[in-house]
């Protein structure tokens, strides 16, 4: 002991004196992941600083949030948060499938009446995803309660809960029978518990499938499984409402595999056309997934306080590769740039000209740009506007310049008009789709 002691009083002196120093509380990170995400746990990127503290990469926003809550104290609040996520997967780029991806999450937190919330939610992903024009798209929505009920009934074993549910968010990848052998090989269940439960989890539909189980001998008379009826039943009276009931399906098959869960589930999917021979579809999966976690705070909270929430998350990487397969089965162009006009030059030693009329531009609100070059080639300009999809070029070369004109070229179809230099401004706002200047 003395020895070590020596050792840091050694260490201590070589540090210098403490006097005029500023003293830090320093807080650590926790490892706050485990045991939210079921058998998906696995995909957490763990790590350890050097002291041997539990860290990780965040796996998803909703964690991170519950934790923000409780820290914070807060009981209600509506937000959204784009950020990036980290997955220990396999990479499947032409899935969307990454280990370092983009997600845009948003939630309602706090105390309200039931599945009002929970609506605006479904609302919300309806009307983004049919801003970005996908296509066709469904949202399948189910809720835990239904789920354990339904397991209860059909005689699974309540330790198996998680891991049967585990077991059937796959079949949307697998077959009924490969999700039974999962379920009866690996995990250990009857298989004729496993042929109750594929009675149920084959059913979907609209809300007369929620009035039909309403009046299921069995699955009605589980308390749990009742409530979550009830509020399903609930949810598409206000999705009528709202306009948006033929886009949801009742589907008992969706799990959603995260042990955060508590209520209503939801995961949307992209209605793929059936690909031609020899193509391959375009399979990504969901793109877009949440539900209700009314439990999660509380785990956070010191004196396990809960405040319930509902959200969704936005798979922002998985459209990306559904818009860029699209754009390159039809031969589109991606344009990479929102500038609206090039300012170029017809001749040399026109940079002081190009630079006085982008300017002008600039001060009118006009996206416009130039080339860094001091005697750019006309060809090379037109090109740039080409291969960037800029749909405007404002010409200026010796006879414009006196005849007080500027030439604007249309890039797609090549045409050239002269424009009155005063009139310029006027006129791109015209062909851009801007309102016009108030003087």
């Amino acid at each position: 002991i003395e020895e070590q002691v020596a050792k840091l009083l050694e260490l201590k002196a070589k540090l210098g004196p403490d006097e005029g120093k500023q003293k830090f509380v320093l807080k650590t990170p926790k490892e706050t992941l485990t045991g939210k995400y079921g058998e998906d746990s696995k995909l957490i990127y763990d790590l350890k600083d050097q002291g041997g503290e539990l860290l990780a990469l965040r796996y998803d926003l909703t964690v991170p949030f519950a934790r923000y809550l409780a820290m914070n104290k807060l009981t209600n609040i509506k937000r959204y948060h784009i950020a990036k996520v980290y997955r220990r997967d396999n990479p499947a780029m032409t899935r969307g499938r990454y280990r370092e991806f983009y997600q845009c999450d948003f939630d309602i937190a706090g105390q309200f009446d039931p599945m009002i919330p929970d609506a605006e939610c479904l609302k919300i992903v309806c009307e983004i995803l049919s801003g970005l024009q996908l296509g066709d798209f469904l949202i399948k929505v189910n809720d835990r309660r239904i789920l354990d009920g339904m397991f209860a009934v059909c005689g699974v074993p309540g330790g198996k809960f998680r891991t049967i549910c585990s077991s059937v968010d796959k079949l949307d990848k697998m077959s009924w029978e490969d999700v039974k052998g999962e379920m009866v090989g690996e995990k250990g269940l009857a298989p004729e518990v496993a042929d109750r439960i594929g009675e149920y989890v084959r059913l979907h539909g609209g809300v007369s499938l929620v009035e039909r189980l309403l009046q299921d001998p069995q699955l009605a008379q589980n308390k749990q499984a009742r409530a979550g009826l009830e509020d399903l039943n609930l949810l598409f009276d206000y999705l009528a409402l709202l306009g948006v009931a033929d886009r949801v399906s009742f589907d008992l098959s969706l799990a959603r595999g995260l042990d955060y869960y508590t209520g209503v589930i939801y995961e949307a999917v992209l209605v793929q056309p059936p690909a031609a021979q020899g193509e391959e579809p375009l399979g990504v999966g969901s793109v877009a997934a949440g539900g209700r976690y009314d439990g999660l705070v509380g785990m956070f909270d010191p004196k396990g306080r809960k405040v319930p929430c509902v959200g969704l998350s936005i798979g922002v990487e998985r459209i990306f590769t559904i818009v860029e397969q699209r754009m390159e089965a039809s031969d589109e162009k991606i344009r990479t740039t929102e500038t609206q006009v090039l300012v170029a030059a017809a001749q040399k030693k026109l940079l002081k000209e190009r630079l006085k009329l982008i300017s002008e531009l600039w001060d009118a609100g006009i996206k416009a740009e130039l080339l860094y070059k001091t005697n750019p080639k006309l060809l090379n300009q037109l090109q740039y506007c080409e291969e960037t999809g800029i749909p405007l070029v404002a010409i200026v070369g010796e006879q414009e310049l006196k005849d007080g004109v500027v030439k604007l070229r249309t890039v797609a179809s090549r045409e050239e008009v002269n424009v009155q230099r005063e009139k310029l401004i006027e006129e791109i706002k015209r062909r851009t789709g801007q309102p016009p200047c108030v003087c």
